[in-house]
């Protein structure tokens, strides 16, 4: 009998095709949550934006996309498993005004 042991840290890894499909879910997951916080990102932007230089337009507008990005956004975290949603308004510093409006059309 040999006293062969694998050294620390070092741990074997069985790759399964069914384990290759759920690490490409994963990432397309991951992928996907992030252009969703961009789009976040750019909306509330495009939001402030137009609240600092008094704009003329259509404010009602910006706030439906803003809201719709945030809606999606908040459908995409919790397809990965996360479900307080605080710390990405947080974050982001969803406004209330945009809040109210999730899911509205």
């Amino acid at each position: 009998m040999s006293n062969i042991r694998l050294p620390l840290g070092h741990r074997l890894s069985f790759e399964t095709g069914a384990d290759a499909i759920e690490a490409e879910i994963m990432a397309e997951k991951g992928a996907s949550l992030g252009r969703a916080g961009h789009k976040v990102e750019t909306t509330l932007a495009d939001l402030k934006a137009f609240d600092a230089n008094g704009g003329a337009g259509d404010r009602a507008a910006l706030v439906k996309a803003a809201a719709t990005a945030v809606w999606y956004y908040f459908i995409q975290r919790e397809a990965c498993g996360i479900r307080d949603q605080k710390p990405a308004i947080a974050h982001y510093g969803i406004p209330r005004e945009v809040l109210m409006r999730l899911g509205a059309r």
